[in-house]
């Protein structure tokens, strides 16, 4: 199974004035096409701060989203801090600068900007806005805008799919996971392809656990939902 790391890039997400949503939808999809995610990180609008750490991450993992970044303003530096990540440096596109400066028209330069990208990328087209993404190895950069980034990753899905979908199964149960602990770790030992979670909440019908099961074996996680469900069935009664 492939392994991914997602850098999500902004200071505005670091103090909580925009909340990441990226890394969560991200994460969801990425299972959804066989893909394990291994690593959600923040970071801020820093050369510094980005380029060692995407070039360490480029290294332990197949591969490494990135949103974030990519527009005109000063606290942009994310084509910057991948092209020192690489040790590359900027070139215009030319395909892409002229493309943009005709879209653009009020402030053509300005957006001609957005195709400096490292030197050996390609290209993501932005089908919802203007700066476009780019893939440089096993790097893919999308823009930070929700909407934006979404759209810009359904054109990629597919090159990133690389095996079979990690499926969940998820339960609530009236309980606490002080309950039901030595069933969870029953199930962790006797089911070693399938991840087990437990989540708790209180509210005013007192405690709540969600269980959840991963696998990207099907026939696995059949066989740990009944079995678990078998079991804390059980313990209820």
């Amino acid at each position: 199974m492939a392994s991914a790391a997602i850098v999500t890039i902004g200071n505005e997400l670091l103090s909580g004035d925009v909340e990441n949503t990226n890394g969560s939808w991200l994460a969801r999809r990425l299972e959804a096409a066989g893909v394990e995610v291994g690593l959600i990180a923040v970071l801020p609008d820093e050369i510094a701060a980005i380029a060692p750490f995407l070039r360490e991450q480029a290294d332990r993992s197949d591969l490494v989203l990135v949103t974030g970044g990519l527009g005109g303003t000063p606290d942009d530096v994310t084509r910057e801090a991948v092209a020192a990540a690489f040790g590359v440096e900027q070139t215009e596109y030319g395909e892409v600068a002229a493309e943009l400066r005709a879209r653009f028209q009020r402030d053509p330069e300005y957006a001609a900007r957005w195709a400096r990208l490292p030197a050996g990328s390609r290209p993501l087209a932005n089908p919802l806005g203007g700066a476009p993404g780019f893939v440089l190895e096993n790097v893919y950069v999308l823009p930070g805008l929700p909407a934006e980034m979404e759209a810009m990753y359904e054109t990629i899905e597919d090159e990133l799919r690389t095996g079979t979908p990690i499926g969940s199964w998820r339960r609530g149960y009236q309980t606490t996971e002080s309950r039901i602990v030595t069933i969870l770790s029953a199930a962790v030992e006797s089911h070693p392809q399938v991840r087990v979670g437990s989540y708790p909440s209180f509210g005013a019908s007192g405690p709540y656990v969600e269980v959840v099961l991963k696998s990207n074996d099907p026939d696995a996680l059949e066989a740990a939902a009944a079995w678990l469900t078998q079991a804390l069935e059980q313990s209820a009664r």
